[in-house]
C-alpha cells in the first residue's frame, strides 16, 4: 500500500494496483494526472474538497463515494456515484470503508445543501486509516478510536474552519493512533500555521508526525 499527498486534504492511496482518491482539490497540484483511479471519496461538498471529483469521475469512470445528497448532486452532473450514509462498513474489492461523523458544514459551489459532512475510515491491507475531512475536535473521535482502532489519522490542523494544532493533538490521543498526517493547513492565509509547532506537540505525546510535501509518497 502507498499513500501520496496531493495537497490540502487530498490523498491518493494505491493498493493492489488500484488507486483511491480522497477530496481531489488540486490547486496545489495542477499538473496531476488521474491515471488508474478506481474509486473517489469526497468528505463534503465545499469546493476545496469536492474539487475535481466530478470531472475525474467522468474522465476515468471511477465512482464517487459520498454522503447521499452529495452523491446525487454529482450524479446529476454526469458522475458515477455511490451514495452512502454514516454507519457501518461498506465493502470494496480492495478493502472496506466506513463514513463517520464530522462537525462542519456542507454546501455545493452553487449554495445547495450537500448533506452532512463526514470523515472516512479505510481498512486496506490490514491497515486502518482515518481521514477526518473538515471537523472540529469532538467526542465522536473517542468512539472512532475505540471501535475502529485506526493506526494512522489524517487530521486538519489549520484552525479557523477546522481543528487547530492543539485540538488535533488531543484528537490524536483520543483516536489512539501512532502516526498523524497533518492536512488542511497553509493553503490559504486563514489557515496558516507553524508546522514545526505541530511536530513538537505531537512528538511530546509519543506519536509520529508524518509531515508530507506535495507529491511525496509513503510506502508501496
Amino acid at each position: 500500500m502507498g499513500i501520496k499527498y496531493l495537497g490540502h486534504s487530498c490523498f491518493e492511496i494505491e493498493t493492489k494496483g488500484k488507486k483511491i482518491l480522497i477530496d481531489p482539490f488540486l490547486a496545489a497540484n495542477p499538473d496531476y494526472k488521474p491515471e488508474g483511479i478506481y474509486d473517489i471519496f469526497v468528505t463534503h461538498a465545499h469546493g476545496d474538497h469536492l474539487g475535481k471529483a466530478i470531472e475525474i469521475s467522468k474522465e476515468t469512470g471511477a465512482p464517487i463515494t459520498a454522503i447521499f445528497e452529495l452523491a446525487n448532486y454529482c450524479a446529476q452532473r454526469g458522475a458515477k456515484t455511490h451514495g452512502i450514509g454514516l454507519g457501518g462498513w461498506v465493502n470494496y474489492s480492495w478493502g472496506k470503508v466506513a463514513a463517520v461523523p464530522a462537525f462542519h458544514s456542507s454546501s455545493t459551489p452553487e449554495g445547495e445543501y450537500g448533506g452532512c459532512p463526514c470523515g472516512f475510515v479505510f481498512e486496506i491491507e490490514g491497515n486502518t486509516i482515518y481521514h477526518a475531512g473538515d471537523t472540529c475536535l469532538n467526542s465522536e473521535m473517542k468512539t472512532i478510536g475505540e471501535f475502529f482502532q485506526p493506526d494512522m489519522a489524517m487530521l486538519p490542523i489549520g484552525g479557523f474552519y477546522t481543528m487547530d494544532i492543539e485540538q488535533a493533538v488531543t484528537a490524536a490521543e483520543w483516536l489512539g493512533v501512532t502516526a498523524v498526517i497533518p492536512m488542511h493547513y497553509n493553503t490559504f492565509d486563514a489557515i496558516s500555521v507553524d508546522i514545526s509547532e505541530f511536530e513538537r506537540q505531537i512528538r511530546e505525546k509519543g506519536k509520529l508526525p508524518v509531515i508530507m510535501k506535495v507529491n511525496q509518497e509513503l510506502g508501496k
